[in-house]
């Protein structure tokens, strides 16, 4: 597995680098050759993708929620630290604000536009995506047989760069719609129809 190395994080110059850098992680992973990703670590990069698939995804009108935050939620453990924050820091989507919300349990998951299943949660994941199964929240995560047990995107690295795998079935199934752009970057998109009582 690459590996990268960590950047001072006491500093501004740090966040500066990040939002430059990760200014849009679908750039980078259309660019075979660019060495930006390398510059950071894999989290760094995750925390960008995460916040950019706000961009390429449509959600179901949930009127209740339409004056709350954008929220962004983590699972388990936080690998992010301060980048996801940072990232997030005084942006908009869709004219709502943008919050990352850390979460021990599936406890109010609903108001998760987003929802990131940490590596901690690996011994709970089929319970974790059963239980999110029918809801309109795009479900990420880099647990190996993520979509296999009906997750949305499933971080994976290639040619030593984050990049990631779709299960549109999951995602139909949720309603959530995900742009043509959004698909083209993605290293293996599943739209094939589940046997009967698969996720």
């Amino acid at each position: 597995m690459h590996m990268c190395l960590q950047p001072a994080r006491n500093s501004r110059s740090w966040q500066r680098r990040v939002r430059i850098v990760l200014g849009s992680a679908l750039l980078l992973a259309f660019c075979v050759t660019c060495s930006a990703q390398s510059q950071l670590a894999r989290s760094d990069v995750e925390a960008a993708y995460l916040y950019d698939f706000g961009k390429f995804v449509e959600w179901p009108p949930q009127p209740e929620l339409n004056s709350a935050p954008f929220t962004i939620c983590i699972l388990g453990k936080d690998d992010f630290g301060r980048t996801l924050d940072s990232l997030i820091a005084n942006e908009v989507m869709r004219g709502r604000t943008i919050v990352a919300k850390r979460m021990p349990t599936l406890a109010n998951s609903e108001t998760c536009q987003i929802l990131y299943v940490g590596a901690s949660e690996q011994p709970r994941m089929t319970q974790d995506l059963d239980a999110l199964k029918d809801k309109p929240i795009l479900t990420v995560s880099s647990l190996a047989g993520f979509m296999d047990h009906g997750g949305m995107i499933q971080f994976v690295l290639a040619d030593n760069r984050v990049r990631f795998e779709v299960n549109l079935t999951s995602a139909a199934r949720c309603h959530l719609t995900l742009s043509a752009e959004l698909l083209k970057v993605a290293v293996y998109v599943n739209s094939k129809p589940s046997p009967e009582g698969q996720p």
